[in-house]
């Protein structure tokens, strides 16, 4: 397995909460981009996307990874990217080259009921949706880029949706990494 470890998938997927258990359970570094691309360009993504639409911000944060990988001298590093990055030009490509992408795939269904616990003014998309309405806008979006998501080096299918999902993914890649 070639690092770094890329972990891909739809909003609310659990690539930063189960990244940052995966790398503490590792001893390894972890990066957020949207928590980099903050750092780098002094705006949340959300108030990017508000300020300079959702295209000035994914030709921003496209080189925020390149940016880091050159920037970072760790192998041992998980990064946790945003929902849209493996979906824009080459992205996917350049995670493969880079290291070791991994897609965390849920069911729309189990990505709204979790999308609805968090915070939706960090997400601008999904801001004040109910849950019907967040499936409704989840399902075409996940279909449209899961050919994006499904070229990650490997693929993780998330299938149990409680308090515990985020733990159970980190396991999961946990005894993956380690095989």
């Amino acid at each position: 397995m070639q690092l770094p470890i890329y972990l891909v998938g739809y909003m609310g997927a659990g690539k930063t909460t189960a990244g940052r258990l995966l790398a503490e359970k590792l001893g390894w570094h972890f990066v957020d981009l949207d928590e980099a691309f903050r750092q780098i360009h002094g705006y949340t993504t959300a108030e990017y996307i508000r300020q300079f639409g959702l295209e000035e911000f994914r030709r921003k944060e496209k080189y925020v990874l390149e940016d880091l990988a050159d920037q970072i001298p760790y192998e041992k590093v998980i990064y946790a990217t945003g929902g849209g990055y493996p979906c824009w030009e080459d992205n996917m490509e350049c995670l493969r080259e880079l290291g070791t992408s991994i897609y965390i795939r849920w069911s729309p269904e189990h990505l709204a009921k979790r999308l609805i616990l968090t915070d939706l003014s960090e997400r601008p998309v999904l801001q004040g949706k109910s849950e019907e309405e967040l499936l409704s806008f989840i399902a075409p979006q996940l279909e449209a880029r899961e050919p994006f998501y499904c070229k990650a080096n490997h693929i993780l299918d998330v299938d149990i949706c409680d308090e515990r999902s985020d733990e159970r993914i980190a396991e999961e890649l946990y005894e993956f990494l380690k095989a």
